[in-house]
């Protein structure tokens, strides 16, 4: 699936099948559902997990965590705006 694709979802109900929990968090997220991307999110113990829940932390406005989950995901800290954050993440996981 391409990122265009995946943005299309977003008019759905549900996720579309066989996305990662990261992925999924991400489209709770563009749902306006911060508490179900989160706890996908915290679901995924990896570093593509960590790096999703850096970003939301900053979608939420708690830097000093975001920095804590940036770290755990062995990226920097992003300072792009958040939409754009939100691509380059979601493109990143589905390539």
């Amino acid at each position: 699936m391409d990122i265009d694709t995946f943005k299309s979802t977003i008019a759905g109900d549900a996720p579309p099948d066989g996305l990662s929990l990261a992925l999924q968090a991400l489209w709770q997220d563009a749902k306006g559902n911060w508490d179900e991307a989160h706890k996908l999110a915290q679901a995924q113990k990896d570093e593509t997990g960590a790096w999703v829940h850096a970003y939301l932390h900053r979608v939420e406005g708690d830097l000093r965590n975001a920095g804590y989950w940036y770290r755990n995901a062995n990226k920097p800290e992003c300072t792009a705006p958040l939409a754009e954050e939100w691509a380059d993440i979601a493109s990143a996981l589905l390539r």
